[in-house]
């Protein structure tokens, strides 16, 4: 039996069996299966909750972590485009022209040992609700069995994350959250100053990028109170 089918039986066999907390173990075996079965060298799930907000689930490693951290912070990048348009996002080499929809992500993923980029949406039935993010370090587009095989680790991925959110396809119980302060921030700013959520995570990024800080850590001094809500910045 292939790997794939392995896997797929392995999660089918996980969901049946309901095992808590058995939810991310099966997606970080898909991202393991990722690097095993394709030419790539880090593999990272990430939940989206709509287009502005992601919660990564599992990274195979510290490039992808820092690849999901640099999406989510600025807002952008082939994580965004992938479920905004709900198909495979294929960069064959990152440095060879400018990416109209993710400028100044493709700018600083370029700082990394990051030359390919190969993202692909996740649905269960109807409904988008995560990316699937692999990177390589040397060019190059991946050829029509590869593309085949990702698709199909595409699907199992999706399969396993169905046994870690709800019924609405909202984030699942378990996981952690690595950008509830964010979150909490965001809100904040909604109440504050009366704006719609996605409006005022662009504001929260926007004071982030400016100063050169990091997202979360802007976000921690706001929800701390270290940072000030009348500050004219927002």
């Amino acid at each position: 039996m292939a790997e794939i089918d392995v896997l797929r039986a392995g999660v089918l066999a996980a969901l049946a069996g309901g095992r808590s907390g058995s939810g991310v173990d099966m997606v970080g075996q898909v991202c393991r299966t990722c690097l095993r079965v394709l030419p790539v060298d880090g593999a990272a799930v990430s939940v989206m909750a709509g287009a502005g907000h992601r919660e990564a689930v599992y990274s195979s490693d510290a490039v992808s972590t820092a690849l999901a951290e640099l999406q989510f912070a600025l807002g952008e990048g082939p994580c965004f485009e992938a479920y905004t348009h709900g198909g495979p996002v294929l960069v064959a080499d990152l440095r060879a022209g400018l990416q109209p929809a993710w400028p100044v992500f493709a700018v600083q993923a370029a700082e990394y040992p990051v030359a390919a980029l190969f993202t692909f949406p996740l649905q269960i039935g109807v409904v988008r609700v995560a990316t699937l993010d692999t990177y390589r370090a040397t060019p190059g587009s991946l050829s029509a069995d590869e593309l085949a095989t990702a698709l199909q680790v595409a699907d199992v991925a999706a399969l396993a994350l169905s046994g870690l959110l709800d019924g609405d396809g909202r984030w699942m119980a378990g996981a952690g959250m690595r950008h509830r302060e964010v979150h909490q921030a965001t809100g904040m700013l909604i109440g504050h100053l009366d704006l719609p959520a996605a409006e005022a995570l662009a504001r929260l990024r926007a004071y982030a990028f400016g100063h050169g800080r990091a997202l979360r850590d802007v976000a921690a001094d706001l929800v701390a109170g270290r940072l000030e809500l009348d500050l004219e910045a927002w």
